[in-house]
């Protein structure tokens, strides 16, 4: 396996992968926010739910996420 493949298979191990793992948990959100408008103007009970545990997944995979960006800590794949 080249050096290269090798650094890129260690990208989500790595604080720059991690940071763009968070970037695109957090752009869920947006998502989020579009059903919770819709379900708030149709009194949609049902999909508000649905939105409130989808804001909550979000949220827990964002603490995991910066619980991992804590325990690279300085032991980052790319840059050694």
């Amino acid at each position: 396996m080249s050096k290269a493949l090798s650094k890129a298979k260690g990208f989500k191990q790595s604080k720059s992968g991690t940071y763009l793992s968070m970037a695109t948990t957090a752009y869920g959100a947006v998502g989020i926010a579009k059903q919770v408008k819709k379900a708030r103007r149709e009194h949609d009970t049902l999909r508000l739910i649905d939105a409130a545990l989808s804001a909550a997944a979000i949220v827990t995979g964002l603490a995991l996420l910066v619980r991992e960006l804590k325990r690279l800590g300085d032991d980052d794949v790319l840059l050694g």
